[in-house]
């Protein structure tokens, strides 16, 4: 597994009232938002890089508006419907 390190400035965790704890969540589950959004990562590997379960990552996404449902055509979504 990679670690990635990033600096945040101390006035950016008393600004935002942040401890390191803090920041280190706020941090994990942004990233794992990004690559779930940007790069089309699984929310299984999403979920582990936000230190959360799979149902908690995608209740996250649903609270950030992100749908967890992904379809490209109509078309697609209901082919999906007819073989559920």
């Amino acid at each position: 597994m990679c670690q990635v390190m990033i600096n945040v400035p101390n006035e950016v965790l008393f600004d935002t009232h942040m401890d390191i704890d803090g920041a280190t969540e706020f941090a994990r589950k942004m990233v794992a938002l990004g690559y779930y959004t940007q790069n089309n990562v699984s929310i299984g590997y999403c979920s582990e890089i936000a230190g959360m379960t799979e149902e908690e990552f995608m209740i996250f996404l649903g609270q950030n508006k992100i749908d967890v449902f992904k379809f490209d055509s109509k078309e697609e979504l209901m082919r999906d419907i007819s073989n559920a």
